[in-house]
């Protein structure tokens, strides 16, 4: 999140805590600022634990995201259940606020222990990658895709475990969008074409660079290469400081430091995501990947069977490819 006022930062308004005090939470410290508000740790007396609040400012928010992407990450976040995804509580609105309360991750972000640490082990990347991994399938078998990972959005508990957060950009991509005579690589799921242009461009695929109508699913399954990538390195794949450069390096393949050991088949995982869309590696490759699964904390056959249950073939009334226009 970027630095804002510092003395919102410091404490919250009067007026949240009031509100807060009303449902029951009390407000702790800022722990960040955004484009339309604050973040804050806060005490739930009913819980009995320290959540996280998320107050968002209708004043500073744009009517586009108060009225299109705000409810669509509230709807998202409601039938999320998942132990690598930050769980959401409550939403609360006022006539000048918006209160979303969520799980706290007490651990920072992983960009932040990237920026203080380094490269991680690679058991440690494993680790992590596997927890994403098991995340996104259980995000993408539920028909719902992210659109905005990267490190910043990857917190941490107490344990170091990943918790996937920030849905402002998700979106659940209805089943009828599936069509049969899908690429034999990308099974039917995962074809459902966006024109919404989201995310960061050091973790956007090549398709959003050129803005051209995108997958979705495999946008995501871009980000968790460039993300796999940056966790073993300590710096992103690609420059992103100029648009023409960072879509000349997202046609080649990535290069690894010569000083750092990296295993044949983490580096292989990397290439697999960071391919060219007719190529690149849905969720359902990722999870079965051999290196993957050296580093998966538990059994992923749920998440696959949902995955593979996801993919039969549609009815034939439903035989179109339907392309998402500005939503």
């Amino acid at each position: 999140m970027g630095k804002g006022d510092t003395q919102e930062v410091a404490q919250p308004p009067t007026a949240n805590r009031f509100v807060m005090e009303e449902y029951g939470y009390e407000v702790g410290k800022s722990i960040g600022n955004g484009s339309y508000g604050t973040v804050y740790e806060a005490y739930s007396r009913k819980q009995k634990v320290m959540v996280a609040v998320k107050i968002i400012s209708k004043k500073k928010a744009s009517e586009d995201y108060l009225n299109r992407f705000l409810p669509r990450e509230i709807q998202v976040m409601k039938v999320l259940r998942h132990k690598y995804l930050i769980n959401f509580y409550q939403a609360i609105e006022t006539t000048s606020r918006v209160y979303i309360i969520l799980e706290l991750a007490q651990g920072g972000d992983v960009l932040e222990w990237i920026q203080c640490y380094g490269a991680c082990s690679e058991p440690l990347a494993g680790k992590w990658f596997s927890q994403i991994t098991l995340g996104i399938a259980y995000l993408h078998s539920k028909g719902i895709v992210h659109r905005d990972l990267k490190l910043e959005n990857l917190l941490l508990d107490k344990q170091e475990n990943v918790k996937i957060s920030d849905f402002g950009f998700a979106k659940i991509v209805p089943s009828n969008h599936n069509v049969r005579n899908s690429p034999s690589h990308q099974m039917n799921c995962f074809t459902h074409l966006s024109k919404t242009y989201c995310g960061s461009f050091a973790y956007a695929c090549p398709e959003i660079l050129l803005g051209l109508p995108y997958n979705p699913f495999l946008s995501d399954t871009w980000s968790m290469g460039v993300i796999l990538y940056t966790l073993v390195v300590a710096r992103l794949p690609f420059d992103d400081t100029n648009l023409k450069k960072l879509l000349k390096e997202t046609r080649k393949e990535v290069t690894f430091p010569p000083n750092l050991t990296i295993s044949q088949e983490c580096k292989n995982m990397i290439f697999q995501t960071l391919r060219q869309a007719p190529k690149r590696a849905t969720i359902l490759d990722i999870i079965k990947d051999p290196w993957v699964l050296k580093f998966q904390p538990e059994q992923a056959t749920h998440e696959i069977r949902l995955l593979e249950n996801m993919c039969q073939p549609p009815s034939t009334a439903n035989r179109h490819q339907s392309v998402e226009i500005n939503t």
